[in-house]
């Protein structure tokens, strides 16, 4: 017999199932998002439940009290009469107005680009392209100069006009109009007699739901989430928006500015004032998500 016949067989060993490991990622991967970004966000609601000294010596995730949830929030509308519910009006005002003109600006912009070809067209969505890649803070300069020219500095003007024009709005209204709308139902209702307006306003606009509301609801959280450009234009407690406030309640904490007066602001109450600036846009979130799925997904396929 040769010695190939008394060799034992070898055992392989049994290698992983797929699922398993792909368990063990999916389980990785939703303990980092929960550590990094879930717990912060319990903590900070978890926060405006407690006192400044409960903040400081308690277990980080400990509940506190309705009582000192209450304090909180009368220590926080007391701050300069009511300021923190000035500011969310502003933010709203700011917010609803420019999304008003962002939609009406952007959808037809898109919609030009997608389905018309005329002079300086390429040149147009490059333009595009690059204002929306460039960094907010890099506009703010030659923006304060343009707006200090037309002599509406300190005015509200100053924040809604510049985000009324929404780069990312119109190239997203721009590859929906080109990969999700069939160029053939817009030739039929022109040899119909429809002008291109009508063909827009009928048949275009409401075919194009899905990406209005993705639309609107970008914009909606740019302006309200705008910070830089309004602390710059704004020089007035009155006139600032929710995140320059929440900025100016940062100061006024004495565990950051030991300098500040008597009018001071705890920690838990900046947590309840952090709260509020961003349950608006959950709000519009939860609100909105159906539209935002639709949205997202429209012109993935093509038949």
């Amino acid at each position: 017999m040769s010695r190939t016949q008394h060799r034992a067989p070898e055992r392989r060993r049994p290698r992983p199932q797929p699922r398993v490991v792909s368990r063990l990622l999916t389980g990785s991967v939703l303990t980092v998002f929960v550590v990094f970004f879930v717990l912060p966000v319990l903590w900070l609601l978890l926060a405006a439940t407690k006192t400044d000294q409960q903040l400081v010596h308690d277990s980080p995730l400990s509940i506190g009290s309705w009582h000192a949830f209450m304090a909180n929030w009368h220590g926080l509308t007391a701050f300069q009469d009511d300021a923190i519910l000035l500011w969310l009006r502003n933010s709203a005002l700011y917010a609803v107005i420019s999304l008003a003109i962002t939609l009406c600006v952007a959808v037809p912009a898109g919609y030009a680009l997608a389905m018309t070809e005329f002079r300086g067209r390429r040149m147009l969505l490059i333009s595009t392209l690059v204002v929306m890649l460039m960094p907010n803070a890099t506009l703010v300069v030659p923006l304060f100069l343009e707006i200090n020219a037309v002599h509406l500095i300190g005015t509200m003007w100053s924040i809604i006009l510049p985000y009324s024009f929404y780069p990312f709005g119109v190239y997203l209204t721009y590859i929906y109009f080109t990969t999700a709308v069939p160029k053939d139902l817009l030739a039929a209702a022109r040899m119909d007699g429809c002008s291109e307006f009508g063909v827009f306003r009928h048949i275009a606009l409401p075919l194009a739901t899905p990406v209005i509301a993705l639309v609107g609801f970008f914009s909606f959280v740019a302006n309200w989430t705008n910070y830089f450009l309004p602390y710059v234009m704004l020089p007035e407690s009155s006139q600032m928006p929710i995140q320059v406030g929440v900025g100016n309640l940062l100061s006024s904490v004495p565990s950051f500015n030991p300098a500040v007066g008597d009018v001071a602001i705890q920690r838990p109450e900046l947590a309840l004032a952090t709260l509020v600036a961003i349950t608006p846009v959950l709000v519009v979130f939860l609100f909105a998500q159906r539209f935002l799925v639709s949205g997202m997904l429209a012109g993935a396929t093509k038949e």
